[in-house]
């Protein structure tokens, strides 16, 4: 039986954390949306085609969004259990009589919602530079909610992989960040000469841009079902392996 007091009160301190760190967590992805939007799309935009139907400077708020959540989810996400882990903080966790799921549920609960609250204020922020609509409002909060549990977790393993601030920032900064412009951010894969948008698809970011691109706007590059497949799938191997974690106490009790 899960034990609710206990995951409210890691949902809480999480959610803390976040609001005290407003700065860094909301107004910089704001500031970094709003300059995409300025560049690419009121100046390059509005010498760009309409893609699918839709105009690009709308096409892209999708890939933008994504691009912040899955940046600031592994960043908060990471920095929350690697900071215990520096301090020594974390044994109060571990001798606690807190078990694995209350751990998971308050840490996935509060990322997901400050994805939520970031995904407001990215698309309110959109709302003044291009006109959009949402097709499937619902799917869409669904979606973010997955991509923002599957990538909390995410994040929780690298913060417990990472035994400096420097190996924090690696896979983010090398690999995370690369995928996601690269995975149809700012274009459509079907816009890439052959073999480019075959390799393409070997880049698991493009099936999250297209599977919220599609809650967007009823289209997309890959079909929806492989999208919630393949982020269903991240989701359940990152809870295999922080389960394995809390179980060896590998990098825990180190």
């Amino acid at each position: 039986m899960i034990a609710w007091r206990s995951t409210w009160s890691i949902y809480k301190r999480e959610l803390s954390r976040f609001l005290r760190t407003a700065f860094q967590s909301v107004l910089a992805p704001v500031l970094t949306t709003t300059l995409y939007f300025i560049v690419f799309g009121a100046a390059i935009g509005g010498r760009m085609p309409d893609l699918g139907g839709v105009d690009y400077g709308a096409f892209i708020i999708p890939g933008l969004l994504m691009l912040t959540l899955l940046g600031e989810t592994t960043s908060n996400s990471s920095f929350g259990i690697y900071m215990p882990r520096f301090t020594g903080t974390i044994y109060e966790l571990l001798s606690a009589p807190v078990g694995v799921a209350e751990t998971l549920i308050g840490f996935v609960g509060a990322a997901m919602t400050k994805s939520l609250i970031l995904a407001a204020i990215i698309l309110a922020t959109a709302r003044f530079f291009v006109d959009y609509s949402i097709a499937h409002p619902l799917f869409a909060v669904l979606y973010i909610m997955l991509v923002a549990a599957a990538f909390s977790l995410f994040g929780f393993i690298l913060g417990v992989w990472a035994d400096n601030f420097e190996k924090l920032g690696i896979i983010p900064m090398l690999f995370l960040t690369p995928l996601t412009f690269l995975g149809g951010t700012f274009y459509s894969i079907d816009m890439l000469p052959s073999p480019w948008d075959t390799i393409a698809l070997a880049n698991p970011i493009v099936y999250l841009v297209s599977g919220l691109r599609w809650t967007f706007y009823g289209s997309s590059d890959v079909n929806i079902w492989i999208s919630f497949g393949i982020t269903l799938t991240f989701l359940a191997a990152c809870i295999a392996v922080i389960t394995y974690i809390f179980k060896t106490g590998w990098r825990l009790r180190a």
